[in-house]
């Protein structure tokens, strides 16, 4: 026959201490599944804003690519409008040497010619200043490297052959490279222009 034995306080207290461990563990191991992983702390400032303002890798290498697209296209399109200003130059040289004149329609294609050479000096960086205002033809011309014309036959000869060495220059530059040379000779180019508008 099985006697029952009284419960001490001993026991009591034991039992006691063993649910509370029991209870803390289990809270304790519902608090840490609980969190979400990696979570940063709110307590360091910039973290949050860090994390807003860095794209993810993937996306960063998206824009990279996108922007390098980009770039080549800007510089396929500048040797273009170089092509172009080449094909106005030669036209306007061969009209003025037949006719021995200059026309509304060589009017027309000079003006062309020089928003098409301009839009290439700004894509090169060069300065709009850098062409001066036309003002004073005796300074006009006055780089010792730079064509003299003293009559439109020879400024037309000057302007095409300016624009070749410009779209020459053109062609060895890389979407990552810019050319002095072919600033300068944009900024002859532009020049020549203005001096044909003003002796015409």
């Amino acid at each position: 026959m099985i006697q029952n034995r009284p419960i001490n306080s001993f026991m009591i207290s034991h039992l006691i201490k063993l649910v509370v461990f029991a209870v803390l563990l289990i809270g304790a191991s519902i608090a840490v599944h609980a969190q979400p992983p990696d979570l940063p702390d709110a307590s360091t400032p910039g973290l949050n804003r860090r994390n807003r303002e860095d794209p993810p890798t993937g996306l960063k290498e998206m824009m990279a690519k996108q922007r390098a697209e980009r770039d080549k296209k800007d510089h396929e399109e500048m040797l273009e409008r170089g092509d172009e200003a080449l094909r106005l130059a030669k036209q306007l040289e061969a009209s003025f040497s037949q006719n021995k004149t200059f026309t509304q329609q060589d009017r027309i294609k000079l003006e062309s010619l020089e928003k098409v050479v301009t839009k290439i000096r700004r894509e090169l960086g060069g300065d709009d200043d850098d062409a001066g205002d036309g003002s004073d033809d005796a300074n006009y011309l006055k780089a010792a490297d730079e064509p003299k014309p003293s009559n439109m036959e020879e400024a037309f000869r000057y302007l095409q052959s300016t624009t070749i060495k410009l779209v020459d220059e053109l062609k060895k530059t890389t979407r990552f490279s810019i050319s002095a040379i072919a600033i300068q000779s944009s900024n002859t180019v532009l020049k020549l222009i203005r001096f044909v508008r003003l002796k015409k």
